[in-house]
């Protein structure tokens, strides 16, 4: 059996097709930067990042002797659990507070629990329903933490 040869012509139109689909895609192009987070993303990273700062106070202060506070620790890392659920997978994550941490003491945490549960009203508009709901909790829940923080470790 005799092996079938292209003929020039075939040879060149597919030699012009397969230059004309690489020149058309060009040398290749850096990755297009990601869309910019909507209003509601940033509130909830912003939210996020507060969360952290407030953990980790609660938790400086658990590792201290203070078991008591575990429950408000506990109850903010399930505010944070939830409020990650609302961010788009693959948005990069709040960055890290700058500068010193504050020092744990239980005027600095009430004084944080009655600040953060006196924005969450004036954080619910122009968010979704769903997103107000969870906001509007955490809220309350930190409004309940400012005046049931013991007096004294």
């Amino acid at each position: 059996m005799r092996a079938r040869q292209l003929s020039r012509r075939a040879l060149l139109a597919g030699t012009a097709a397969a230059l004309t689909g690489c020149s058309a895609s060009g040398p290749p192009q850096p990755p297009a930067a990601p869309p910019p987070d909507s209003p509601e993303v940033v509130l909830l990273k912003g939210i996020i990042a507060e969360k952290e700062r407030t953990i980790a106070l609660y938790s400086a202060l658990v590792a201290g002797g203070a078991e008591k506070l575990a429950p408000f620790r506990d109850r903010h890392q399930a505010h944070l659990a939830e409020l990650r659920k609302h961010v788009p997978a693959g948005s990069p994550s709040p960055s890290a507070p700058s500068g010193k941490p504050a020092k744990a003491s239980l005027s600095r945490l009430r004084e944080i629990e009655r600040k953060a549960a006196a924005a969450r009203p004036r954080q619910l508009a122009g968010v979704s329903p769903g997103v107000a709901q969870l906001v509007a909790s955490i809220g309350a829940c930190e409004a309940a933490h400012a005046i049931a923080l013991p007096k004294s470790l």
